[in-house]
């Protein structure tokens, strides 16, 4: 019987795709086809345009010459692929946190599209974007990382704990401490109202 398809994002084969890769490198085109477009918009929500342009290419870049260290046991690339470009991303430490703090300073006046919208969604009242997008801007890097992995790429704790290589607890506790300091941020308003945080399975 023919072996399936190379067709993705699929959780099951993404691993079996990257397995053959180390024979057919260019199998990993399926990889890159299925997710450049959703990490190129993450980095750039996180950066912006000219930036993610290059650490998206160099994320597939990376993850081709690490294609073999790829623990074949986990269903997806995909939060390996986030951590590579997290990790790609702390080289811009400061210019994220300088961003973050002028998007603050615009406040409500910036228009609907721009990536700190996706993390102010659950915030109740328009006028909080300004004094969240500061707050996002002042966490600790470990604590943004963990942050904006759950609220913009949507990736469960587990799926953060792979990206970033931490125990899942060491993801609950950064995500527990960064919404604190977000709430306070907002003089009391939950910056996640309508959840506890994310949920496996």
């Amino acid at each position: 019987m023919a072996a399936p398809p190379d067709v993705g994002p699929d959780a099951r084969t993404d691993a079996s795709v990257i397995e053959r890769s180390w024979h057919d490198p260019e199998r990993f085109g399926v990889i890159f086809d299925a997710y450049f477009a959703e990490i190129h918009g993450y980095v750039a929500r996180r950066l912006d345009g000219a930036a993610a342009d290059d650490i998206a290419a160099e994320t597939f870049h990376a993850a081709f010459r690490k294609r073999k260290k790829f623990d074949l046991s986990r269903e997806s690339a995909r939060p390996w692929l986030y951590g590579i470009a997290t990790n790609l991303i702390a080289k811009h430490r400061r210019s994220e946190a300088r961003r973050f703090r002028a998007l603050g300073r615009l406040g409500g006046e910036r228009s609907a599209g721009g990536h700190e919208d996706r993390v102010v969604t659950r915030v109740s009242a328009e006028q909080m974007k300004g004094r969240l997008a500061r707050g996002v801007g002042d966490l600790p890097a470990d604590q943004r990382d963990v942050l904006l992995l759950v609220v913009l790429a949507d990736l469960s704790y587990e799926e953060v704990a792979q990206a970033l290589d931490v125990p899942y607890g060491t993801v609950a506790s950064r995500f527990s401490r960064a919404r604190k300091k977000l709430r306070t941020a907002l003089g009391g308003v939950d910056p996640m109202l309508d959840q506890e945080g994310p949920t496996d399975g």
